[in-house]
């Protein structure tokens, strides 16, 4: 039976969560960037989920991914709406753990007057877009072949849920 446990994101996750990030840099292209990123990216990641929720995902103890909500824009004519970002590890998606993630993200929206999570995903990610369309996404948009990774051009698809 998995325990399914979150913590507030801190310095002490910093390796675990720059590792699950980079394994998908390399062996997907669900994370964008082309090469793997230094431990001092964790640095932005906890910047820009100051004042949302941002958590490390563990099971039974393991670190197992983690989640956050960032602004999508900075000026407050956006406060009620948010970016969602989660990344689990290999080994355990699959698992209910992504629905797990999204439902405590959205408690914690509500919580601070959020009212619309995007979601933007690579075209390629075709089981992310899925499990968002499951989860009560919609897509809202599409920005055509804006990205190219591995001489690999596709598009980001935007998605967007009501809470």
């Amino acid at each position: 039976m998995m325990n399914i446990s979150f913590e507030p994101l801190t310095e002490q996750h910093r390796i675990a969560v720059i590792d699950i990030f980079n394994y998908y840099i390399e062996n997907s292209f669900s994370a964008y960037p082309e090469k793997v990123v230094d431990y001092s990216f964790y640095q932005k990641i906890l910047e820009n989920t100051k004042g949302y929720p941002a958590y490390a995902i563990k099971v039974n103890e393991e670190i197992a991914g983690f989640c956050y909500l960032s602004a999508y824009n900075p000026h407050s004519s956006f406060n009620e709406t948010a970016l969602i970002t989660y990344f689990i590890s290999k080994e355990y998606t699959g698992k209910g753990i992504g629905e797990t993630a999204l439902k405590k993200l959205e408690e914690g929206a509500k919580a601070k007057g959020i009212k619309i999570i995007l979601a933007h995903i690579a075209s390629l990610n075709e089981k992310s877009i899925a499990f968002h369309n499951r989860n009560g996404f919609k897509e809202c948009g599409r920005f055509a072949k804006i990205i190219k990774k591995r001489n690999t051009c596709f598009d980001i698809v935007w998605m967007q849920k009501e809470i």
